[in-house]
């Protein structure tokens, strides 16, 4: 499969049957084991970015672009924080689900600002650039390209996400227990972390903070890279 296929699988999935699947998996109501500990280890990712930002104090006064914002667990708490959030996602199903759940917690506003848009086509500046959990459904070539131009839309830091590649999540993945049953998405790709940040140097950006969010079946690094 070439990147092209990649992409167009991932567009056709979480517009079909993956939105059913991930809009529970990131909502409220019941789910099955494996699901919730997605759910749980998800949220763990979103929550360490949050804490990340409002660390700094200066939340309000930032612009932020979440790509891949999914249904939008991260670009909400940041706009109702104050963010100024352009979000988009590849999916139109869950751009419209982030826009009802933003319409219910924020009110009619123009905060965050929704985009039917997959990562190489995102234009603008931000502050601060995040994609979480969206490099998962790219091999390391195309992640590298979507790095790259991520990098060119960050004024100042960038903050991704990605399932890392060691020797024992690379046999889980063997084995098919990384997304196991019905919770498997279309393919998963690890990286590995030295690759990430090579990327990231050569855009011009150098880690400041890290972190892990480990569960039964969810895994995501966390780096946080600045300009240096």
């Amino acid at each position: 499969m070439n990147a092209a296929d990649d992409k167009t699988i991932v567009r056709e999935y979480f517009n079909s049957t993956g939105f059913d699947r991930w809009r529970r998996i990131y909502g409220d109501g019941e789910v099955n084991k494996v699901q919730l500990d997605i759910r749980n280890g998800h949220q763990q990712t979103v929550d360490t970015v949050i804490g990340w930002l409002k660390a700094d104090q200066n939340l309000s006064e930032l612009s932020i672009c979440d790509a891949g914002c999914g249904v939008g667990s991260l670009s909400i708490p940041l706009a109702t924080d104050g963010a100024k959030v352009y979000a988009s996602d590849i999916s139109e199903k869950m751009v419209m689900e982030a826009k009802d759940r933003a319409l219910k917690t924020l009110g009619n506003g123009e905060n965050p600002t929704f985009a039917v848009q997959d990562l190489e086509s995102l234009t603008g500046n931000y502050h601060t650039v995040i994609c979480l959990d969206v490099l998962i459904h790219y091999p390391q070539d195309k992640a590298d390209e979507m790095i790259s131009h991520l990098c060119s839309l960050a004024q100042s830091r960038i903050i991704l996400s990605f399932a890392p590649k060691t020797c024992a999540l690379s046999l889980l993945k063997k084995i098919g227990s990384f997304f196991p049953g019905p919770s498997k998405a279309t393919r998963a790709y690890l990286h590995r972390e030295a690759d990430v940040v090579k990327i990231l140097e050569s855009n011009g950006f150098s880690v400041q903070r890290q972190s892990m969010t480990r569960t039964r079946f969810y895994f995501s690094r966390i780096l946080e890279a600045t300009r240096s």
